[in-house]
Order: structure tokens, then C-alpha cells, then sequence
């Protein structure tokens, strides 16, 4: 029944709310969790829900939390939610903490509730859900899975949610399984009917059919960016398990099993390999590629700190290889499932020695698509290994999307690549000779011609025509060189994206990755209060001149990142030689996906706390003008 200490009014919103879920792990509620945030979708509202999960074994705490956003928003919001559907006992009191005030909270009350831990400030709202299933099924399992069903039911009839979009997602579920598809059905309205019979609904929160979902598509960014690689050509994978980045090796298998299997033969056309760590999954990408596959491999920060001798000899040797890396939040295990930008700096520079290597950094599953096909056209343009930059938040959890575009005219870019022919007709090849100026000589694939061309490399220094040499100019030109092509990687990583605010400002911010909604979120909220901010977007790294140029244009320029020392702030002064005082830090770094509330305080704080002191006129610091604070 609707329990309250006091009757509180609660929250009046519609299609603009945070439902969470807390749950048990291995309960079956993930399938029953999934289906309420693509039944919203399938009512035509925005919605991106975030899995919640530890890093262990079963029977630990779970969450999943929905947002819901017919304004579009697909950040996290911050702060708690709106409606906590409270299942697991071990974590009862955080999440009753959790609510936001005039919230509600869904619970199963077969078993009576003290008042004491509940609230006063929130609408509770119970419903007898274990008392339900147990009368109408006998077999412990059905009743653990269908307690799911019957409780999506009930919210669905708090909420006002179409059931006819649940029945539809069924449907489509238990395709060919007749029997299931009534059995969850009617257990879906075995909860609706109850909550219709005895209690006034729908509540203050309610879903209204809109059109905010548009042509977008639901997918995360590991799939798109395994589809992706497979779009880009890549024909051998290299892996060592390790989250959140398995799944990106996993679609890849379903992908090749769908699309890189010879229709006359049946024989596959691709080379999966579990390898024995993560070491040796670099290795044999490399050996791969030198041998000219498109060959890749998939990992997270612990595997990015074990590659990094491999890493050094494809910088070095100049071997096409492709690394996405799925961050989690470090050093050491750090936390396996949660979400951080943590790797920047460990993978631009990735080896000991002088080296810089290039960084693709996607927003949005689109782009984790584009980018995990274009990665593959500049390893093999670039001669190098290219990091594509995921993170957990993007790369595990379901997110709209643009539709996924590709040109069947577009041909793989292998690079410079010398033929059999130009070999015979006596073309000069000297492995490591620039005759172009940009810094990237010709190779050959191993066995091109019987006696020309490269059939070996090594990891120590040499001359332009490959020839081991410890001579100090023959190094220090290779080096230079290999400066020089990473300077031509500028005009080739995809362009930063640049959004002027609506009036002229001197204030800027800087930000990447999966940083984008939230940040794009807060602007408009920073707006509302006038102030106002021009935005920057990274997409790749060596940055080009478009970057310095906005860092210049500015007088201050916030950069927002999720990790705790600011490393791509650390990178844009490294690479670019910006005053350091130019570059105000915002950092989030929990665990938690960045949010808008989170980004927007900070700003706001700096600018407040500046706006309080009195800068002397000698002072060489950069000052805010008042055009800017204000």
C-alpha cells in the first residue's frame, strides 16, 4: 500500500526524471531492467541507462539507473534519483538516502518496513511483490524471474508507461517461444492490475509518448567500435579478457561469424586469438601487421601498462597496430567497473624512450564506429600504432546514437606500400628513407619480391636503409624523423569541433570522449545563468593548430576530464608550451560518469572565487575581464 509518515507532495514531472534500480547481482533483474529503458525508448522518449556493477562475484550489489530526458539530455545528471526501485536489502539505507527529496521510492512490501527507515520527505510506495509471484507459481526459479516481470508491470502502471511497448519488446525477445512470450505478458499484468486495484495511479512521475528518440539508433560503444574494425578491413584479433574491453572482442567475434565467413566454403576469413596475457596479444598483433593483416587488439589500463615494450618496438620499427583502450579507473586494479579517463598520458607516450603516438577519442557510439574503422586507414598511412580511446561509460552501456553511415566506394588507404613492380624496375627502397617530407617511408609486405624489399625488422637503431647502426646521426635522424611524422599526424587525426557560445566571450572549454553530454548539458545550464563559454571538442591527438588557436583566442580556458591529475591538461601544455595558469582544471575522477551539475559548479565556483580577488597590475597571471565573469 502507499505508506507515508506525513503526506508529502511529491515530484510532478513528466518524461524528465532519474529511475534507479538497486539490485542484487545474478537476480535476473538485468533482462526486466533493460526492457523499461527500451520500453521508454520505444515511446519515442530519450532515455540512457548506466549499469552499475561489481567488479566480482554474484550476489553483490548491482544498480541501473535510467534517465529519462525529453529535452535530450544523455548525460548523467548528478545528484539522486527521482524514483529508487529499492530490491536488495544489503543496500537499503543508501539508496532510501539516495532519493531526491519529494521523490519516490518503489519497494517489495510483502515483509512490513520499519518507519524508522524510511523518510519523511518522499512519497514510499509499496507493493507485495514476492506475496504475488508466490501465489501464482510454484518453482523458486519462475518465482525469482517473474518477480522481475510482475514488478516491471506494477512500475509500468505508476509511471502510465504503454504496456503495449513491453509486450512488443517480449515479443521480439522470446521470438519463436510462444509460451514465454504469454507467460512474461501475463505476468506483466499480474503487476499492473494489482497496482490499478489498490493504489491511486500513475504518481507524479509519468511517461507521455513524444518524439525525442528520432532516427537514432541504441547501441554501446564496444559493438559500434568492434563494427567498426570490421568496416575498417581488420581480419585478425589478438585479446586478453579484461573489462570493460572484453565486449569489444566479443562483438568482433559475432560480427566476423556474420560477415567474415566465405559463402562458397565456409572457410573464415579471420584470426581470433585468446592470448595468454596481454603481452603476448600486442605481440602477435604486430607480428600480424608486419606481415600485412589489419590487426588489432582490445584492452584497458593494466593491459596498456604490460604492452608497452611491444608498443616501443612498433613506434620504433614503424608496424601498423591498432589498440583500443577501454578505460577504467587506476592505478594497479584501481576499479574495474567504473569509468575514467585515465590513460592519456600512459598511451601518447606510451614506452620508455622519446616517443608520441596518436590518439583517436570518440564521443559517442557513431563515433567509436568512424573512428574504429578509420584507425586501421592511419596505422597503415602512419606506419604506427593507433590508440582509440573508449572509456567503461561509453564503451558498456547503451546510448543513442546517429545511424552508422558507410561509402561502398571507400577504398582501404594502405599507405605507402611498395609493389613488386616498382621493386624490379629498380625503384629506390630504403626502409626508413623519407623522400617525401613527411616523415613516412615506403615499406614492403614480407615476400613482395624474392630478393627486395624488407623481410625482417628489429627494435634497435639503424640507418635510413635499414642497416643496424648505433652511429649517434643515423639515431638522431631516425628520431627526428619520426618527430616529423607525427607533426604530419596532425592534418590526418580528426579535427577538433569548435561550438561558439551565443554571445562574444573570453571564456573557453576544452573537453573529449564521453565527457561530451555532460558537458553539453552544463553549457546550456551556464548559459541560463549568463555565462557564457565557447566549447572545444578533441577528437585526436597530436592536437593541430586549431587548438592553440582557441587557447589563444581566450582568457581563461577550463579543461574537463575524468581523471584526477588533468592529464590531457598536462598534454596540451607538454605539446603545445601553453602557460599552465592559461588552463584551469576540472576534474572528476569517483568512479561516477562526469555530470552537468558537476561541471557547471565548478566553473561557477572559479569564477566567483577570481571574481573575489584582486589581482595586482604587475602580476604576469592571466586576469578575468568583466565582461568575461559576468
Amino acid at each position: 500500500m502507499l505508506q507515508q509518515i506525513e503526506r508529502v507532495e511529491g515530484l510532478q514531472r513528466i518524461n524528465d526524471f532519474v529511475v534507479k534500480f538497486a539490485n542484487v547481482n545474478g537476480s535476473g533483474s538485468a533482462s526486466a531492467n533493460a526492457l523499461f529503458a527500451k520500453a521508454v525508448l520505444r515511446m519515442g522518449i530519450a532515455a540512457t541507462p548506466r549499469n552499475i556493477f561489481p567488479s566480482n562475484i554474484q550476489g553483490l550489489p548491482t544498480w541501473y539507473e535510467v534517465r529519462i530526458s525529453d529535452a535530450g539530455h544523455l548525460a548523467a545528471r548528478g545528484g539522486g534519483p527521482d524514483l529508487m526501485v529499492a530490491m536488495n536489502p544489503q543496500t537499503w539505507d543508501q539508496d532510501v538516502r539516495s532519493i531526491e527529496t519529494g521523490g519516490y521510492l518503489f519497494y517489495d512490501n510483502t515483509r512490513p518496513m520499519a518507519v524508522d527507515r524510511l523518510r519523511p520527505d518522499i512519497v514510499v510506495i509499496g507493493v507485495p511483490l514476492t506475496a504475488i509471484t508466490n501465489e501464482a507459481y510454484t518453482d523458486s526459479r519462475q518465482r525469482q524471474l517473474f518477480k522481475n516481470i510482475v514488478g516491471l508491470g506494477a512500475l509500468s502502471a505508476l509511471l502510465d508507461m504503454d504496456p503495449a511497448a513491453v509486450e512488443q519488446l517480449l515479443a521480439e525477445q522470446f521470438k519463436g517461444r510462444d509460451k514465454l512470450i504469454v507467460a512474461n505478458v501475463q505476468a506483466l499484468h499480474m503487476g499492473r492490475d494489482w497496482v490499478k486495484q489498490h493504489l491511486d495511479c500513475p504518481i507524479g512521475l509519468t511517461l507521455r509518448h513524444a518524439d525525442t528518440v528520432g532516427d537514432r539508433i541504441f547501441i554501446d560503444g564496444n559493438s559500434a567500435a568492434a563494427l567498426g574494425a570490421v568496416y575498417g578491413g581488420a581480419t585478425v584479433c589478438a585479446w586478453y579478457p579484461i573489462t570493460p574491453s572484453s565486449s569489444l572482442a566479443e562483438a568482433f567475434i559475432r560480427y566476423c561469424g556474420r560477415m567474415r565467413v566465405d559463402k562458397a566454403t565456409g572457410k573464415n576469413n579471420f584470426a581470433i586469438v585468446q592470448a595468454e596475457d596481454e603481452l603476448a596479444s600486442i605481440g602477435i598483433v604486430i607480428g600480424a601487421a608486419w606481415n600485412g593483416a589489419r590487426a588489432f587488439t582490445a584492452t584497458s589500463g593494466p593491459g596498456i601498462s604490460l604492452m608497452q615494450e611491444f608498443v616501443g618496438l612498433a613506434y620504433f620499427a614503424e608496424i601498423p597496430a591498432v589498440i583500443f583502450d577501454v578505460q577504467r579507473a587506476g592505478p594497479s586494479t584501481g576499479m574495474p567497473t567504473r569509468t575514467q579517463q585515465t590513460d592519456i598520458t600512459a598511451c601518447a607516450y606510451a614506452s620508455h624512450g622519446d616517443t608520441k603516438h596518436v590518439l583517436l577519442i570518440p564521443e559517442d557510439p557513431y563515433e567509436c564506429f568512424e573512428f574504429g574503422a578509420l584507425a586501421f586507414d592511419l596505422a597503415d598511412r602512419l606506419q604506427t600504432p593507433i590508440f582509440v580511446m573508449l572509456d567503461l561509460e561509453i564503451g558498456m552501456n547503451d546510448r543513442l546514437a546517429k545511424p552508422f553511415t558507410w561509402d561502398d566506394s571507400r577504398r582501404m588507404d594502405r599507405g605507402k606500400v611498395m609493389t613488386t613492380e616498382e621493386l624490379e624496375a629498380g625503384k629506390l627502397f630504403g626502409r626508413y628513407l623519407d623522400v617525401d617530407g613527411d616523415g613516412i617511408a615506403y615499406r614492403t609486405l614480407p615476400g613482395t619480391h624474392p630478393t627486395k624489399g624488407a623481410f625482417f625488422t628489429r627494435g634497435t637503431s639503424k640507418d635510413r636503409m635499414a642497416k643496424y647502426s648505433e652511429e649517434g646521426h643515423d639515431y638522431q635522424e631516425n628520431m627526428q624523423r619520426l618527430l616529423k611524422k607525427h607533426r604530419t599526424a596532425r592534418s590526418l587525426v580528426p579535427a577538433a569541433v569548435e561550438r561558439k557560445a551565443e554571445a562574444p566571450t573570453r571564456l573557453g572549454a576544452i573537453y573529449f570522449g564521453s565527457t561530451s553530454p555532460a558537458m553539453n548539458e552544463a553549457d546550456a545550464m551556464l548559459a541560463e545563468q549568463g555565462i557564457h563559454v565557447d566549447l572545444l571538442r578533441l577528437r585526436g591527438f597530436p592536437f593541430n593548430e586549431e587548438v592553440s588557436g582557441f587557447i589563444d583566442a581566450h582568457d581563461l580556458v577550463f579543461v574537463v576530464e575524468q581523471n584526477r591529475d588533468g592529464q590531457m591538461r598536462s598534454l596540451l601544455v607538454n605539446e603545445l608550451e601553453i602557460d599552465p595558469r592559461m588552463l584551469i582544471k576540472v576534474v572528476h575522477y569517483d568512479g561516477t560518469p562526469i555530470s552537468a551539475r558537476f561541471i557547471a559548479g565548478a566553473i561557477v565556483d572559479h569564477l566567483k572565487k577570481s571574481a573575489s580577488l584582486e589581482t595586482p597590475a604587475s602580476s604576469e597571471k592571466p586576469a578575468l575581464s568583466e565582461k568575461a565573469v559576468l
